[in-house]
């Protein structure tokens, strides 16, 4: 690993791989009855938070897990979430260092915003605690309140004092066109903290529904559905005003994104003008390029269209633990899919850019 480093950088730990104590441990008295714990259900094991049910704890099958499928043990599910044990998975899968989203792909599904936002700060205490073990090659983001844009720049500032080194915003939580949220762009290039967006919303016409047709139709669009964001941060200005803000479209795939920056462009020359609230100076092609990282996975056209994107906006993930990782041959994927391209576009894209956007060693 030391000629080339990988960095991986949309990794997950899931609710269900969450130790069990992680927030009663953490909250404080008045918070506690509500905050999410774990409960058995005849021969199962459930997160809950007040009444509701927000998923199971501990899963181990194949079809949920890369690990599971390479037959290595993890008889309590909780694997992903023991540094010492995710750091020997990282050593065998030939990764270096490992940007971590969670803990959930559809956000933490608490109704109460305050108690929400209460959990999320012991979330992010959590993680801070977790990218201590090992700070070079861990680095689970925090997540930002998404109900205010007030306290989410303040928990920014305050995950920042910690050691983090980016944040996620569940950008389908909220309207990010608002004027609110100008001062949490503004924070983020203030302290120089790339804000993530992950796919996990933005459809209208097909529900996430494991038991049905819609689960693959779902899984087959929803990345597709950051255009609306990218196209929001871009053209309203948000990033053009604080040019040290960096975005980051987790799990976006890049196939549909040269369609989209052109297409901006376009509209951009098209209509642009005709903007009386803010137009925007540059192209969007030109601020995306400055401002916009991409990341992708297993894509088949995807390396072929790096040089399209821009060879430092693009990042390449091994999606561990989730069952279309690669894990624990993420080395032979990366020959495969970089087959025939020339070697610095890869190094960029499976690594410099990752460790050079998080401050990573």
């Amino acid at each position: 690993m030391q000629d080339e480093r990988i960095f991986s950088c949309d990794d997950h730990i899931d609710l269900w791989a969450l130790p069990p104590d992680l927030w009663q441990a953490r909250m404080p008295d008045a918070l506690r009855g509500g905050a999410p714990r774990v409960v058995e259900a005849g021969a199962m094991k459930l997160w809950k938070a007040g009444d509701r049910i927000l998923g199971p704890s501990g899963l181990t099958m194949a079809q949920y897990s890369a690990i599971a499928r390479a037959g290595i043990a993890d008889e309590d599910g909780l694997r992903a979430s023991t540094p010492e044990l995710r750091l020997a998975d990282m050593d065998r899968d030939g990764i270096w260092s490992s940007v971590i989203y969670g803990p959930s792909l559809l956000g933490l599904q608490i109704d109460d915003l305050e108690l929400k936002a209460a959990c999320l700060r012991a979330y992010n205490d959590w993680a801070a605690e977790f990218n201590a073990i090992a700070p070079g090659r861990l680095c689970v983001l925090p997540v930002l309140p998404a109900h205010d844009a007030q306290a989410a720049v303040a928990e920014l500032a305050r995950v920042a004092k910690l050691g983090h080194r980016g944040a996620i915003l569940y950008c389908f939580e909220t309207k990010v066109t608002d004027p609110q949220w100008e001062t949490l762009w503004q924070a983020a290039a203030l302290h120089e903290l790339p804000i993530s967006f992950h796919i996990g919303g933005g459809g209208s016409l097909i529900d996430l529904d494991p038991a049905s047709w819609k689960l693959a139709a779902w899984a087959a669009v929803t990345p597709m559905q950051m255009d609306e964001p990218l196209a929001a941060m871009v053209l309203s200005g948000a990033l053009e005003r604080n040019p040290k803000m960096r975005l980051v479209l987790a799990e976006a795939g890049i196939g549909w994104v040269p369609y989209m920056i052109e297409r901006m462009d376009s509209a951009f020359e098209k209509h642009g003008a005709s903007a009386k609230d803010y137009r925007i100076e540059q192209k969007p092609s030109e601020i995306f390029r400055r401002q916009v990282l991409v990341t992708f996975e297993e894509e088949p056209l995807g390396p072929k269209l790096l040089p399209l994107l821009g060879e430092d906006n693009v990042m390449w993930a091994s999606d561990y633990p989730h069952p279309d990782s690669p894990f624990p041959h993420s080395r032979k994927a990366i020959d495969e899919a970089f087959a025939g391209l020339d070697p610095a576009l890869r190094r960029k894209a499976t690594g410099e850019n990752c460790r050079r956007l998080y401050h990573l060693a």
